[in-house]
């Protein structure tokens, strides 16, 4: 488009559409409008004061727009309807977590408790599948959409690929025990934040010391990074044996491998998981 001039109409149609496909749909005055400002009239057309009445002030009234129509009312705040995570509920999670003495009553805390965000908009607590006097415990990092709805880890997609992977080991569900750092599922499969990540730690870690599996496999860069408190990521951490400290100071082999929802995504580094798997294979072997 060349330069508008007043001589050249077509240039300004051509200026005139341009505007209106950008979203320019107000014409706009030669000096800028306050529209929160209280509208005031003009001195020439200022009647006198009359008498102050012993009411309430009205709220301003806010200015028209350009167009003719009325600015609309912000709408009143809407009151809180789950707890902001905060160190309060972290503490209360950690005192709770503590108290526990066995599976069932782990659980009954979880469901109890209310200091986490993320289970206002959850259907459903996934606490954990599988066997818990088993060898292998694997902890993933949230449930999802299918999770959330069975109130289960890994019965999706991910899950089917996850069940195939054991049985390439010779395991199944009845000999391992299956878990997640965030028991309830984020709204639309976000991410957790730090701080939701930190309320649910305290859950997390004292299941694993309930459980006291033989070998610990975490499954992708989140469960790793909380459990084996690292901040490297999946690639570099994968395919060495670290170790994960329970509070009550047992040091359990964990093996950070690769998320078989990523491995759904990236079909190529299969090969990366199986070389993982077969090193839990051996180290049970070890450990048996």
């Amino acid at each position: 488009m060349t330069a508008a001039s007043p001589n050249n109409p077509v240039d300004l149609a051509d200026l005139l559409a341009f505007y209106a496909s950008a979203g320019v749909d107000e014409a706009l005055e030669d000096a800028p409008v306050n529209r929160f400002a209280e509208a005031v009239p003009k001195p020439a057309e200022r009647t006198p004061a009359a008498p102050r009445e012993s009411k309430a002030p009205e709220p301003p009234t806010a200015p028209p727009r350009l167009d003719g129509r009325a600015v609309p009312d912000a709408p009143a705040p809407r009151p809180p309807t789950s707890a902001v995570p905060d160190e309060a509920q972290a503490a209360l999670a950690r005192q709770l977590a503590m108290t526990a003495t066995t599976l069932d009553e782990l659980r009954q805390h979880m469901a109890a408790f209310e200091g986490c965000n993320l289970k206002a908009t959850a259907k459903n607590l996934v606490f954990a599948d599988g066997n818990p006097q088993a060898a292998v415990m694997l902890v993933g990092e949230a449930p999802g959409r299918d999770e959330d709805i069975e109130g289960l880890p890994f019965v999706g997609r991910s899950g089917r690929l996850l069940d195939r992977m054991l049985a390439a080991i010779g395991l199944d569900r009845s000999s391992v025990y299956i878990a997640n750092v965030i028991p309830w599922r984020p709204p639309g499969n976000r991410t957790p934040t730090p701080h939701e990540t930190e309320i649910c730690r305290p859950f997390i870690e004292r299941q694993i010391e309930l459980v006291n599996p033989k070998v610990l496999i975490n499954l992708g860069g989140p469960s790793a990074k909380t459990l084996l408190n690292t901040s490297e990521g999946i690639l570099r951490l994968r395919g060495n044996w670290r170790v994960h400290t329970t509070g009550s100071g047992i040091a359990i082999p964990a093996m950070p491998t690769l998320h078989p929802a990523y491995l759904l995504r990236t079909p190529a580094h299969k090969k990366l998981a199986w070389r993982d798997f077969l090193e839990v294979k051996a180290k049970l072997r070890e450990v048996s």
